[in-house]
């Protein structure tokens, strides 16, 4: 395995795309979206291309179902 292979299975391994990372979350594309305006996700853009890093994801997936809990007690 070359170093392209190396550099290319980590990014795959440590960053989602955007439709990678709505499904990640259990959110729409708009929603997830939103998220980035209001600055509740970071995400690093190239081009128009928005990657996301799998630990903030986990982070707001934590987050998320904190305020599920606090908020929408009724759908446990």
């Amino acid at each position: 395995m070359n170093s392209q292979d190396k550099d290319r299975n980590w990014l795959e391994a440590t960053f989602l795309t955007t439709e990678e990372a709505a499904r990640f979350l259990g959110v729409s594309r708009q929603a997830l979206l939103s998220l980035v305006k209001r600055e509740k996700i970071p995400c690093a853009k190239k081009g128009k291309t928005l990657l996301f890093h799998k630990l903030d994801l986990k982070q707001r997936q934590e987050e998320q179902m904190n305020l599920r809990d606090k908020f929408r007690p009724y759908d446990r």
